[in-house]
This record gives structure tokens, C-alpha cells and sequence, in this order.
């Protein structure tokens, strides 16, 4: 079978992959993005909280803390510009003892050396009148340019411009060998081969599986579950905004969010698994989540709470390890394969900035 032919494949059709995918058509580039799920966007882009981030938590000089403020300020004008829904609700982050004041005291610092604006530390009065049902803190901050989004419009919207502009998104397309030349990538599916002059590997909890496939730099991707409760409807009020705790080792602990369609959900919690697709196996009772709920928002009861969905994140350093920055860069082996791996959270907020990222070493590539 001739293989297809095409200038930039991308692998993985999630906000990445298709942010890639438009930013490179957008050169004059022919592009086509395989997704291995039956339509875009099923994987991590969507099983999350759905939270535009300021940049508080991330090491300066991080890809995290430079594409989350950059993502952040360009999500949000994307979002504007394609009605995509989207509110600038604000969040406050929360201590109840004088020790984690002090670390609240360094998240504020070191959000505004990442280039988060009007981070605010607020008093209890402030916190009283905005979330009154919130147990008073010793100490707290409101980030106001943090946000919630409809994450699945977003990947629709990113889907029909890839389409307006001539990309070939191929859904149900899984990758299942590569053959490389010092020309080209030749990738091969159950459906057909298409050779690119450069592949870029948006996969995921796959993109460690991509890499080796194409005999690129080997790395691992960690899979860690995050599941959600949620408020019962009738208790939705309880709740005008976001409300975090201080950060914990491996994500930012149990805290309350809303959905742009109304939704509080408590969560996600962190557990690495050795599944990429297990989402629902040995699930936490509801039970679980009462405690850490009531350490935020001490009036609700067992039966205030519901199970809520679950996410994976694409982690790239195990449990014992804290910190893993994106993994955005050319591979050492295979030239022509550009890798955006690692792309846990703010990967949602960061999607349009990492874009460009990507968009700019295919130009160097290609």
C-alpha cells in the first residue's frame, strides 16, 4: 500500500494535538491529527476540573509557570472570540494553621515571579462575604483571573477550525508502528500509512508509547486517577466559587470547583495505577470524600454528596518524585519526531501557548 503523504501528522487529538494541529496549518502547512478514541478530546482534555489557572503553584522559569500565564491570557481571548463558554470566577486559596499561612505566603511569591497579576491576600471578612458557608481560614488569597471553561466546547471549537483549515482529523485512527528515514516518518494504522516529514507526539498517556514505537527517546508516563464527588443539586448554592487548599506532594488536594454548568465537585484525588483506560475500577466510596469536603465546608453531610466522574493525568515522574515539567522538545534520536509529553495540568489552560511552542520546531524541522 502507498503510504498517504503529508507535511506535519500529529498524534493525539486532545486540546493539544488539535491546538498544534491549527497553529501549524495556520503556516500553509498540510496537517493531519490521528486520535486513536472514536472523537477528539475523550482523554484528559476532558475528565478534569476544568480550571483556567493563574500560575501560582510552578517553579520559575518552568514550561508550567510560562505556559500557564501565557496559556491562561490566550485561552481566555480564544474563548471570547469563539463563544466558547467561559467565566472568570475567581478562586481563593485557603490555610488553617500559621504554618501554612507561611506557605500561602510563598505561593503568592512565587505566582507573582511567574507573572500572575492582582493576586490578593484577603482577610476573613473577604472570605465570609464571597463563600460564607467556608470555614473561616487564618489566612488566604484570591486569585481573580483564574476560571472555569466548558471544556468539551473547547475541543469541539478547536476541532472545527483544525477542519476549517484543511487538517485532516482522523478519529478512530490508532498508531500501531512507525517507520522512520532521515527524510520522513512513516506512520502506519489499520486503515492506511502516511508518511510526514515531521510528526509531533500530543499523545497523552500514550506518548511514551508513541516514542518508542518510532524508536525515539525512551521516557515513561505515569498514570495517576483523580476522582471527583459532587454536591447534590439541591446543595449547589453552598458554593459561589472556587475554593482551594494549600497544594499537596502529587496535585493541589481535594478542593471545591464549579462547572460552567453548574456543577461543585470535591476532588481530584491523586493515586498512580498501572491502566491508561481505567477509569472506573475499585472507585472510592463517597464515603472518602465527606472528611477532606468538610475541612473546606464544614455543613454538609454524607448525604449532601454524590460520586462524581474521574480523570487521568498523564504524569511524567513516579509517586516518588514531586515535580515533573512539560516534556516540549525535539527528540535526541529521531529528529523529526517533536514530543509534547508530560501535559498534566495546566496542560487545559496552557494548550494554545504550548501550541505555539510546538508550531515553531516543526518551522525549524520542516
Amino acid at each position: 500500500m502507498e503510504p498517504s503523504e503529508i507535511e506535519v501528522a500529529v498524534i493525539g487529538g486532545g486540546v493539544i494535538g488539535l491546538s498544534a494541529a491549527r497553529a501549524i496549518a495556520a503556516s500553509g502547512r498540510s496537517v493531519c491529527v490521528l486520535e486513536r478514541e472514536h472523537r477528539p478530546g475523550m482523554g484528559t482534555s476532558t475528565h478534569n476540573s476544568q480550571v483556567i489557572h493563574a500560575g501560582l503553584y510552578y517553579p520559575a522559569g518552568s514550561l508550567k509557570a510560562q505556559h500557564c500565564v501565557e496559556g491562561a491570557a490566550a485561552l481566555y481571548a480564544f474563548c471570547d472570540t469563539y463563544q466558547v463558554p467561559v467565566r472568570r470566577i475567581g478562586k481563593l486559596v485557603v490555610a488553617y494553621s500559621a504554618g501554612d499561612a507561611e506557605r500561602l505566603d510563598a505561593i503568592r511569591a512565587r505566582g507573582v515571579a511567574n507573572g500572575a497579576t492582582r493576586l490578593t491576600m484577603v482577610d476573613t471578612a473577604f472570605v465570609r462575604a464571597r463563600e460564607p458557608h467556608v470555614r473561616p481560614p487564618v489566612a488566604a488569597m484570591f486569585s481573580p483571573d483564574t476560571g472555569i471553561l466548558e471544556a468539551e466546547a473547547l475541543v469541539r471549537t478547536l476541532a472545527q477550525l483544525c477542519r476549517d483549515q484543511e487538517v485532516a482529523v482522523l478519529a478512530g485512527t490508532p498508531l500501531v508502528a512507525c517507520e522512520v528515514l532521515p527524510e520522513s516518518i512513516t506512520l502506519v494504522t489499520p486503515a492506511e500509512r502516511i508518511r510526514a516529514r515531521v510528526v509531533v507526539n500530543a499523545a497523552g498517556l500514550y506518548a511514551d508509547d508513541v516514542s518508542a514505537l518510532a524508536g525515539g527517546d525512551p521516557f515513561t508516563i505515569y498514570p495517576c486517577r483523580g476522582e471527583y464527588a459532587e454536591l447534590i443539586p439541591s446543595r449547589r448554592g453552598l458554593v459561589q466559587g472556587l475554593v482551594y487548599p494549600l497544594p499537596h506532594t502529587h496535585g493541589l488536594g481535594v478542593h471545591i470547583t464549579k462547572t460552567m454548568a453548574g456543577a461543585v465537585t470535591f476532588g481530584p484525588t491523586a493515586a498512580y495505577q498501572d491502566r491508561k483506560d481505567d477509569y472506573e475500577q475499585n472507585r472510592l466510596p463517597v464515603e472518602a470524600f465527606l472528611e477532606p469536603a468538610r475541612e473546606l465546608l464544614p455543613a454538609i453531610t454524607l448525604d449532601d454528596l454524590r460520586p462524581g466522574g474521574t480523570g487521568i493525568r498523564p504524569k511524567i515522574h513516579p509517586a516518588s518524585e514531586s515535580f515533573g515539567d512539560f516534556l516540549i522538545r525535539r527528540d535526541s534520536r529521531v529528529p523529526r519526531l517533536i514530543h509534547a509529553a508530560g501535559i498534566e495540568s495546566p496542560g487545559l489552560t496552557a494548550c494554545l501557548s504550548i501550541a505555539r511552542e510546538l508550531a515553531a520546531l516543526v518551522a525549524e524541522t520542516c
